[in-house]
């Protein structure tokens, strides 16, 4: 099984978003996954109480921040997202990799997203298993809007950090509908899904590093 961190200092970025289209990706793709919410609102949960009776079902599971995240995942899964908990300090995180295999950082293109992230990856980047470059950590660029001068200079801020920014993914309202029907973009094959799929595509492949 490999499990995948969603973590972010910073509330309101998108974080349960990226773990639940994470997890119907691989759903999708016949492959058994759990979705474990540290978060206390349940946000992550509830979406896959909702996906229950769909043809790719997510196993929500409610979880804790700590080195045993993982303890009840059944043991036939071959992936598990962990939703971690709004505003997670640099010490949960660490105690977090001890399970994990890769994290992923969502941070929104505004000036408070950014000031707050960046404090959270020079203290990340000093954790001895990070900082011997033994752990994947990616930036997942949220809610972009790319066409605007806000979001460019906001991700070449992002990519001056000490991790790649792997993903750019655009805002869409398309999230927040489908998030309440416990779906996600993965389920749906418009040109118009595909072409926020495609946004996915770099953050996927990186992580498919880790087969």
């Amino acid at each position: 099984m490999r499990t995948i961190l969603i973590a972010s200092p910073k509330g309101g970025c998108g974080k349960t978003t990226v773990a639940t289209n994470l997890a119907a990706f691989y759903a999708t793709a016949d492959k058994e996954t759990a979705l474990i919410d540290c978060d206390r609102q349940g946000s992550s949960l509830h979406w896959a109480e909702k996906r229950a009776a769909l043809a790719h079902p997510v196993l929500g599971m409610a979880g804790k921040v700590g080195s045993k995240v993982t303890a009840r995942v059944p043991t036939g899964a071959k992936r598990c997202i962990v939703d971690t908990a709004a505003g997670i300090r640099v010490s949960e995180v660490a105690e977090l990799l001890e399970a994990a295999d890769a994290l992923v950082i969502p941070v929104m293109p505004s000036v408070i997203d950014l000031e707050a992230s960046e404090a959270f990856f020079a203290e990340l980047a000093e954790l001895p298993v990070v900082k011997r470059k033994k752990f994947p950590v990616a930036i997942v660029a949220n809610r972009t809007k790319p066409w605007t001068n806000a979001t460019q200079m906001a991700v070449a801020r992002l990519k001056e950090s000490p991790f790649p920014v792997i993903a750019e993914l655009r805002d869409s309202q398309g999230y927040v509908l489908l998030a309440g029907l416990g779906k996600s973009l993965f389920d749906y094959h418009s040109e118009q899904t595909r072409a926020h799929q495609d946004d996915w595509a770099p953050l996927l492949k990186w992580l498919k590093k880790l087969d």
